[in-house]
């Protein structure tokens, strides 16, 4: 769903999104904080808020690409580093980082910016960084049917750098394999080369 902005600007925002809505009650959560919102610095700060939220909750359309593996090719495709930005569902504070996703193709086989698509629809939403990394794998195993897949997400979570322990930098990683990437040894070692070269 896309949105207007008060400032004319288009703004991507999850279906049933109501930035008024969002912005009187960020207006409202801030001041519960003891935070004004009356100087000219600040003024704008709840509507801001609302559409920052907005724009981290909504993940962009995308039709998935298949084609015919016309030259059977028959070797991992793995695609590494793609940027990955979350919610925390507990604190609703960011985690960020990287997936590395790849697959062993069977019939099909995948147009390479699709493996970020997926990524980005799972992780705009409130989220944990393990069900992340799972449906990656689910969804792929699902639509492509290839002979295995692989997912790694590696991720700092804001809401453990800035509250609680404090572990400023402390990285989370975690991994998804199915197929010939969990059970053949020898292809979930070179999943696993190719993430971490």
């Amino acid at each position: 769903m896309t949105l207007t902005t008060t400032d004319d600007l288009r703004l991507d925002a999850p279906p049933g999104a109501d930035l008024d809505a969002a912005e009187s009650a960020a207006r409202a959560f801030l001041a519960a904080l003891g935070v004004r919102c009356d100087s000219p610095g600040t003024e704008r700060s709840p509507r801001r808020m609302a559409e920052a939220y907005a724009a981290m909750l909504a993940p962009r359309p995308f039709a998935m690409t298949t084609f015919p593996n016309d030259e059977g090719y028959d070797e991992l495709v793995v695609v590494r580093s793609i940027p990955v930005q979350s919610l925390c569902e507990h604190h609703l504070l960011p985690f960020v980082g990287v997936a590395h996703v790849g697959y062993l193709p069977d019939g099909r086989i995948l147009g390479l910016s699709k493996l970020a698509r997926v990524v980005e629809m799972f992780a705009r939403r409130p989220q944990v960084q393990e069900r992340l990394t799972r449906q990656v794998a689910d969804w792929l195993d699902a639509e492509l049917a290839p002979r295995g897949v692989g997912v790694v997400v590696e991720a700092e979570h804001l809401c453990m750098a800035l509250r609680g322990v404090r572990a400023v930098g402390a990285v989370t990683t975690t991994s998804a394999l199915s197929g010939l990437v969990r059970d053949s040894p020898a292809t979930r070692a070179e999943f696993l080369a190719a993430v971490h070269p």
